[in-house]
């Protein structure tokens, strides 16, 4: 029988090499590089910070580097080794989502980059995120747009066949988000390299989030 969790480690921990060899393309200059800044904007130093899903660690040590108390937190074994052999001084632990190793509100803010897409039950997960923020804790949250190639993982599903990724779109999030007593601070869009600003600078934000690769939202938990 198919277990949506068990294949979603076993595809990543399948691709850790080769995510980690792409990873610090992404967060220095590609779909990830506004990340960290955007953070830096609506965090102050030193907080401590929970990376979900923090694959090969690097967007934990671009966190560190700028002053952050860092976790980081994914479902691969594969990538968590990667992880702890590259970063030292930084806590990697190996976890779920739907059930992290962590008591109630101990983080400050949580760092989640394509992440929920990739769950079968994003309502559970996004209340285990709740579950650890302190009160008035943020949220930093990146979602895979319409226009992402990933979004293809979901395809199969269409012929009953193992997909590991759901059809949330980004405007689905946030209403989801503000549903469980989140509340929105701000957010930016990510594009493919043929999009220029003059191509949706005068859209509307459900236009533009329509032809985005991924968006990234900020949240505050109340």
């Amino acid at each position: 029988m198919f277990n949506w969790q068990d294949e979603t480690k076993k595809q990543w921990d399948s691709q850790a090499v080769q995510w980690s060899e792409r990873s610090r393309n992404m967060w220095d200059k590609g779909s990830r590089k506004q990340i960290v800044p955007f953070i830096e904007r609506h965090l102050q130093h030193k907080a401590s910070i929970l990376d979900i899903g923090c694959g090969d660690g690097y967007g934990s040590f671009k966190l560190k580097q700028a002053g952050y108390d860092v976790t980081g937190v994914d479902l691969s074994a594969d990538m968590i080794d990667i992880a702890k052999a590259n970063y030292r001084g930084i806590s990697f632990l190996k976890g779920s989502i739907h059930e992290l190793p962590f008591k109630d509100h101990s983080f400050s803010a949580v760092m989640a980059i394509n992440v929920l897409e990739w769950l079968e039950h994003p309502l559970q997960g996004l209340q285990e995120i709740d579950r650890v923020i302190k009160e008035d804790g943020l949220f930093f949250v990146g979602i895979l747009g319409p226009t992402a190639g990933p979004r293809k993982n979901s395809y199969p599903r269409l012929y009953e066949q193992v997909a590991i990724c759901n059809t949330m779109m980004p405007w689905e999030l946030k209403q989801l988000a503000e549903e469980q007593g989140f509340h929105f601070v701000d957010g930016f869009g990510v594009y493919k390299r043929g999009v220029k600003v003059h191509h949706y600078a005068e859209l509307t934000e459900e236009l533009q989030q329509a032809l985005s690769f991924m968006w990234v939202y900020c949240f505050r938990k109340k």
